[in-house]
Parts: structure tokens; C-alpha cells; sequence
């Protein structure tokens, strides 16, 4: 009977994706259906699957229909209804599966009559995205209405339609943090909607889970701890964007403190009607909300920011003491739990480590974390027997694994199984690798000098259509006042907190150059001929800091911790960055690595061709322009603004 269901399941596979979906005008790919069998194996087989997929593949589509199949086969051995839980990073990611990706899949298999009914999915979040109906209705006979704008009081209002409090887009965060479910939900309403989804959600109800990674390990950290889940027990894991794990780890396991925190208290004692606290607040941590602010680079280390938070310190502690009983329970555990980081993050406790990182803004957030988190994983997340599917483009450098299994402590992990799935795009049609020799790294004003006429040199062979990615934004900063101030012919670009607009504008604007860092590196999608120069100015390492330097002490010599550590993750963010260049079958791309390092026969060169798939490789610039004459239509060429 087993082995009849697993032929039968694989059988199903082939059928989809040779005769369905072709039939819906999906091209066929083999590189997708073979990673679609291995994940369907994996998932029988009760192990974890490791999966980089190149760009291309199609690796959305082949764990979904894996895990269709798979939940098929389960009811045909008669085993307990139990959902297919997504993990992703990205919300929009999350859209995608559920609005577009399930529903595609789900119209074609109620065609051909391989199921009856479409496959149910839901968006599940933390407590504090949905709607308390009882703090909703105290809210709305608290506030007057009519001394909000009109934007903010249709978001309040819309909530009485609307349990989830991401789709009231111009929600003030005052009233958010008045009506969301708080951590202990008691309002004692038989009719809350809240209640209603929650049962719903732990019926089998939904045949697929969708949520982010936090909340995957929160689940994960309560299961450990014997404590109510927040997710119900689910038939297999599909962890996409999986080299996001460490970062969520860190966090889940830690603490993080921004500048969104200290406003949004501020803002809740104002909203309260204690005006003196919320200027004094602000008035102490306006120092620090300026540092925080400035865009993440890494070049200012923790210790930097710690003079800064001695003064809000003082402050919440006065503010606890003086008004701390007679505030709401909502703004209380707000003021409690920033004093509490505060506190931890002044006192810097030895079984912490303590470090920087870019917030959702641009800006920096000061974050603690354990020293090892593997362990964590392991007592957690990997101690759930169950099949796991981990997937990303950006798993291993070539065909190895170490790095990402070493840093999610799956090192030594029976149930590992790896496959590597190659990007079917021809890049060695589509695509030139621009590596000149230049000289080493200079002062910084002669090397910024350099940099820039290496660039525009680059625009004007490539007739701009460019992407730069720079490792820092002080680099940005230093490039992007040199190329305005030499009346640059292709409109300029950076990418900066607005994002979406700028990206946008650029998109729009034919031959445009965007200057970006940071989140660019991954989940910006430029097709066609938009980015047609992606130009890299350094290597991404990644910056030193306290959490490099404690795993530093693993290794027996600066080299060795090089060679494991640094060396391939810069691999993993250079593979992440590449990603930018080349988005569908048809795009053509110059990557241009100006990094003196990565020329040929010096230190790094090796390891910029075991990252990138093959492709010709050029010093000479008339090389790279005449590349871009023979792939580019005649338009290309013609100057125009939309």
C-alpha cells in the first residue's frame, strides 16, 4: 500500500506539471519537476529538505504541488486532516501564494476534476495584527471622531468590517495600539470575531497555513516550553526564503529596541492626555531617536549608542514611578517592556550578545541576542519530528551547504537531505561579467574619484539602464554627490525609505541609474531592460561586529574563521545581489565587480566564479558596450522619459 501511494503521488506530479499546467500555457520545465519530486520525497520520507533553487525554476510552484500532493496521499493512507504550513519572510510573498499562486493551482485542479472543492488558505499572524471587538467599541465611544482626518477615521471606522488591522492602511498608531487583541484576550465576548477566526483556523478547516518566520518560531517556542500553540499541528513545513531563519532567530531569541518603539509610546501618552510625560519623553530621547535614524551601515559600533539611552532611562523610570498605576493596560505594558530593553541594553549582561542592525526604515536598531543560537533551533524548531522543507536561491555557495547548516544548527542532522536546482536562464547568451583590473583601494577621496569615472564610464557603455549596489551608504553618499556633480546624462536615482515611489520613478524612467544598498541586495525585482549594468563597487562581506567576533573564537585562526565564515556569506550576498540582474528567460545584463580583490588572480577570484553561474567573462569596456548593442533592440537606444 505504500509503495502503491508514493508511485501514485509522484504519478500526480508528472500529470500537473506535463499535462496541466501546460495546458493553462506553462511552459515545461524539468529542472522544476525534478525538485518537485524531491521535495514530495523528502516530505514522505518524515525529512528536511534542503533546496536552493536558482532563479527561474519555478520553486514556488514545485513545493505547493508537492505539498497538495502530499496532503492527497495522507487521506489516502487515512491519516489525520492536517494543514500544509508556509513560511515566508516577505508579506508580499505571502499575497502572492495566497491570492495568486493557490488559486491558479486550485482553478486546475477542479478542472480536470482531481478535487471538487478549491483549496482553503489563510494568512495567519501575531495577536496585535486583528481587531479586539471590545477595545474597538470602548475606542470609538472614547475618541471624537470628528477632530481626526478623514483618512484616520475611515481606517478607525473600517474596522468594524475588518478583523485585520493591516488592511486599515492609514490607521493611526495610537488607535492600532488601542484596539488590536492584547496578549491575554478575556473579553469575555461570545461573538468575537477574533475567537471565531481562531477556532476556525485550528479546525481543519484550511487545508494551507501561510505566516511569517517570528511567528513560526514563536509557535515552535511554546510547543517547547509546553505551552498553548499558536499554530495547530501541521502535516509539513515549507520554510521558503530560508536564508532569512538566522536573522528571525536572532530576534525571536533576543531583543531588538527602535525608534518606532519610543515614538509609539510617546504617542500613546499623548493620546492619554498626559502631555507633560510624553514632552519630557520626547524631549529625552530625541538624541537618541537622531542616532537611530541615520542610515545602518555598521561603522558605528553598539557602544556607540549606549551613552544615548542613559537619559530615556532616567525619564521611564520617573514616568513608572509618578503615573505608571494610572495608565491603560495597553500603554502600562508598553512603558514596562521598553524600560525593561533599556535597562538590558545599558547593563549589557555577559550571557547576551550585543550588536547593530538595519530597522524596516533604513535606519539602525540595537538588538540582543544569545550566543548560540543553534541550540535554540535545535530545541525548538528541528525537534518537531515532522517533514520540513526549506527553500531559497541562496543556500549554498555551488553546491555546498556548510554555512547555512552550521548557522541553523542542522549541521549534524541525520534527516538532512540537500539538492541544488541550477537556473535554466542561458546566462552565457544573456549576460557579461565586467571585472577590470584596477588598483588597490586608495585614500578615500582618490579611490571615490576613481569609482566614480569607472561607473560613468560603465553608464555610458551601457547607455545607463543601471543598478548600483553599494556594501555601504556612506560609499552611496560619496558616488552619488560625484556623479551630480558631473551632469550625469541619465536620470539619477536613490533608493532611500520611500521606496516603493523611487523604485517606481525609476521603472518609469527609460535609462535611469538607481543608487541603492541595504534591503536591495534581495527582493527587488527589476525584468526587462531596466536593469541592464548591475554594477557591484565592493564584495559584500559581511561588517564586523560583536556577533562575528564571538563566533570568531570557534576557530583556530583568522584565516580558518575567513575561510568558513566571512568568506561564504559574502559568496551568499554576492549570489543574493547577482540575483538583481538577470529575472526572466529574455533580460540581459552587464554585472560589473569593481572590487580590486575580485580581479583575476587575486585573492577573491576563485570565489566570484565558484558564486555566479558561468558566463563570458571581460576586462575591456569596448567589449561591454559592444555586448550591449548586439542584445539590445533599437529602442533601447532611443532616450525617453514616461
Amino acid at each position: 500500500m505504500k509503495k502503491y501511494t508514493h508511485e501514485k503521488a509522484h504519478e500526480e506530479i508528472d500529470y500537473i506539471f506535463k499535462t496541466l499546467l501546460p495546458q493553462r500555457g506553462m511552459a515545461e520545465r524539468p529542472e522544476q519537476i525534478r525538485l518537485c519530486h524531491s521535495i514530495l520525497d523528502a516530505m514522505l520520507d518524515g525529512s528536511i529538505a534542503l533546496c536552493d533553487a536558482g532563479t527561474g525554476i519555478g520553486k514556488t510552484y514545485a513545493y505547493l504541488v508537492a505539498g497538495i500532493v502530499f496532503s492527497r496521499s495522507r487521506a489516502a493512507r487515512g491519516l489525520a486532516n492536517q494543514p500544509v504550513l508556509i513560511s515566508t519572510s516577505s508579506i508580499a510573498l505571502q499575497n502572492a501564494v495566497l491570492e495568486e499562486y493557490l488559486p491558479f493551482l486550485s482553478s486546475v485542479l477542479i478542472e480536470d476534476q482531481m478535487t471538487k472543492y478549491p483549496i482553503r488558505a489563510v494568512l495567519r499572524k501575531g495577536k496585535n495584527h486583528y481587531v479586539c471587538d471590545e477595545r474597538l467599541k470602548r475606542r470609538l465611544q472614547a475618541v471624537d471622531l470628528t477632530k481626526k482626518s478623514p483618512r484616520a477615521r475611515e481606517a478607525l471606522l473600517s474596522l468594524r468590517d475588518h478583523l485585520d488591522l493591516d488592511m486599515a492602511e492609514h490607521l493611526s498608531g495610537y488607535d492600532r495600539t488601542r484596539v488590536c487583541v492584547p496578549k491575554v484576550c478575556d473579553c469575555g465576548r461570545e461573538s468575537c470575531r477574533y475567537q471565531c477566526f481562531m477556532e476556525v483556523c485550528a479546525s481543519d478547516w484550511y487545508q494551507v497555513q501561510i505566516c511569517n518566520h517570528n511567528l513560526l518560531l514563536a509557535d515552535a517556542i511554546h510547543r517547547s516550553l509546553g505551552r498553548q500553540p499558536l499554530i495547530p499541528e501541521w502535516s509539513t513545513l515549507i520554510l521558503d526564503e530560508a536564508h532569512k531563519l538566522p536573522e528571525a532567530a536572532r530576534q525571536m531569541f533576543g531583543t531588538t529596541l527602535t525608534a518606532a518603539e519610543l515614538r509609539t509610546l510617546i504617542r500613546a501618552l499623548r493620546g492619554e492626555r498626559y502631555i507633560l510625560a510624553s514632552e519630557t519623553l520626547e524631549e529625552a530621547v530625541g538624541p537618541a531617536l537622531r542616532e537611530l535614524a541615520r542610515p545602518w551601515d555598521g561603522a558605528r559600533p553598539f557602544s556607540h549608542f549606549v551613552p544615548f539611552l542613559a537619559r530615556p532611562h532616567r525619564t521611564l523610570t520617573l514616568i513608572q514611578k509618578q503615573i505608571g498605576t494610572m495608565l491603560t493596560h495597553g500603554t502600562q505594558l508598553q512603558l514596562d517592556q521598553l524600560q525593561d530593553k533599556v535597562s538590558l541594553f545599558l547593563q549589557e549582561q555577559k550571557d547576551m550578545i550585543f550588536y547593530t542592525a538595519e530597522d524596516a526604515h533604513g535606519g539602525t536598531m540595537l538588538c540582543a541576542t544569545v550566543p548560540d543560537l543553534t541550540d535554540q533551533l535545535r530545541q525548538t524548531l528541528w525537534r518537531q519530528q515532522k517533514p520540513m522543507v526549506l527553500a531559497s536561491g541562496t543556500l549554498a555557495v555551488g553546491e555546498d551547504f556548510h554555512r547555512f547548516k552550521e548557522a541553523t544548527g542542522l549541521l549534524t542532522d541525520s534527516r538532512v537531505q540537500e539538492s541544488v536546482s541550477p537556473s535554466p536562464f542561458a546566462y552565457s547568451k544573456n549576460c557579461l561579467l565586467y571585472v577590470p583590473s584596477l588598483p588597490a583601494r586608495q585614500e578615500a577621496e582618490q579611490y571615490y574619484d576613481k569609482l566614480t569615472e569607472e561607473i560613468t564610464a560603465l553608464l555610458d557603455a551601457a547607455h545607463g539602464h543601471a543598478l548600483v549596489l553599494f556594501t555601504s551608504y556612506s560609499a552611496m553618499a560619496a558616488v552619488k554627490e560625484r556623479l551630480r556633480d558631473q551632469d550625469l546624462a541619465y536620470p539619477l536615482f536613490t533608493l532611500g525609505r520611500n521606496a516603493v515611489h523611487t523604485t517606481k520613478q525609476f521603472k518609469n524612467t527609460s535609462g535611469g541609474v538607481l543608487l541603492a544598498t541595504g534591503a536591495a541586495w534581495e527582493g527587488f525585482d527589476f525584468p526587462g531592460d531596466c536593469v541592464s549594468l548591475l554594477v557591484i563597487p565592493r564584495l559584500p562581506f559581511p561588517i564586523p561586529d560583536a556577533l562575528k567576533e564571538k563566533e570568531r573564537e570557534q576557530y583556530p585562526t583568522l584565516h580558518a574563521f575567513l575561510r568558513a565564515v566571512v568568506v561564504p556569506e559574502m559568496q551568499i550576498k554576492l549570489k543574493q545581489g547577482f540575483g538583481r540582474a538577470i529575472r526572466t528567460e529574455t533580460d540581459t545584463c552587464v554585472v560589473a565587480i569593481l572590487d580590486e580583490r575580485a580581479a583575476k588572480d587575486q585573492r577573491y577570484w576563485k570565489d566570484v566564479l565558484t558564486t555566479l553561474p558561468e558566463m563570458p567573462i571581460t576586462q575591456d569596456l569596448h567589449q561591454v558596450e559592444a555586448f550591449i548593442r548586439g542584445v539590445k533592440p533599437d529602442s533601447y537606444f532611443q532616450e525617453r522619459t514616461a
